[in-house]
């Protein structure tokens, strides 16, 4: 697949995730498999652009693969610089959010609140484009909600003025994250317009990405909750799609090494105050099938210190390597 002059290593992606898919994460998941991988949002006013929160999603030091990030806002020139700033420092592509269905994105008119007014996102997506020398990929929902879905009016006013992706979550912004998305629209998309087009929203396995691709006629898929505490499923997926045969989930002592690995970079990242606080929501995931009590969980939030919650996912480990060996044992 092909974004502009860039040419991924796969169809799969993962997508912008605000307090998700900073650099450490964006980093394992491009080890895992993923195709392209797209930083979280980056707000196009100025007055924010030196606070701590965006000069770490700014930061892409020594980050490998192609560099998509992700602006958002809704005034066009304001939108335009944010581009530039971004492409000087770093990025390859620029990703336009007109996806995000939170309440304080909206109501600022940015994200997928933008779907109501086809002219002010035409009029975005030109200054963007004209903005800078690199592609412009665009993220949408099919619509703002079931009676207004004008996914498919929206994707030609993006091939129209330049876009060279268009990623689509198949639900509109009423339908928030509630119910299962549709892929009626996306296929619909994908007949109208000639760009690349990425299907997104509820693919969780091997089996619904290729179920996804085959309906849609999609490029690529982007996958966003599916990968939180699951980053492997890139590589399955991946897998999957070219021999129809299912990867089987890493091994504990995998498990194990991939999540220690994940939380020290984020301590390392962020800081031991920050990145401790960071590091329980990724643990949370992770762990969501082996701790379904949450007793895990609780003990891990309420430690304090980095080294603290390494020993502590090293000793649980340790205990889960010790109960599976019991179950396996012949004496079992």
């Amino acid at each position: 697949m092909r974004i502009g002059s860039y040419t991924l290593d796969n169809n799969l992606m993962l997508a912008p995730m605000a307090g998700v898919t900073d650099r450490p994460f964006r980093q394992l998941c491009r080890r895992m498999g993923a195709g392209l991988v797209v930083s979280e949002m980056l707000s196009s006013n100025p007055r924010v652009w030196n606070t701590d929160k965006s000069l770490l999603r700014m930061d892409h030091t020594g980050e490998d693969g192609i560099r998509s990030v992700q602006i958002a806002g809704a005034d066009p020139a304001l939108m335009a610089q944010a581009a530039q700033l971004n492409v000087s420092n770093g990025a390859q592509i620029i990703d336009i959010n007109m996806g995000c269905p939170a309440k304080k994105v909206n109501k600022k008119l940015a994200g997928s609140a933008l779907l109501q007014y086809p002219e002010l996102v035409e009029a975005i997506v030109q200054a963007v484009v004209g903005a800078v020398d690199v592609p412009v990929t665009l993220k949408i929902r099919t619509g703002w909600d079931t009676d207004n879905r004008n996914g498919v009016e929206i994707a030609r006013i993006a091939e129209e003025s330049g876009i060279q992706s268009l990623a689509v979550h198949g639900r509109t912004r009423a339908c928030m994250y509630n119910g299962n998305a549709e892929y009626n629209t996306i296929r619909a998309i994908k007949r109208a317009v000639s760009i690349p087009v990425v299907a997104n929203g509820d693919i969780t396995s091997p089996e619904k990405a290729q179920e996804v691709l085959n309906y849609t006629g999609a490029d690529g898929i982007m996958i966003g909750r599916g990968a939180q505490g699951n980053p492997w499923i890139f590589r399955q997926i991946q897998h999957y799609l070219a021999t129809g045969e299912n990867l089987p989930q890493p091994p504990l002592s995998e498990q194990h090494q991939v999540l220690h690995e994940h939380v020290a970079n984020v301590h390392a990242f962020y800081g031991d105050y920050s990145g401790v606080r960071i590091a329980r929501k990724h643990v949370g995931w992770y762990l969501a099938e082996f701790d379904k009590d949450r007793q895990f969980r609780k003990t891990f939030n309420g430690l304090e210190q980095a080294d603290e919650q390494l020993n502590a996912l090293d000793d649980y480990f340790r205990s889960l390597h010790t109960r599976e060996t019991r179950q396996i044992s012949p004496a079992a």
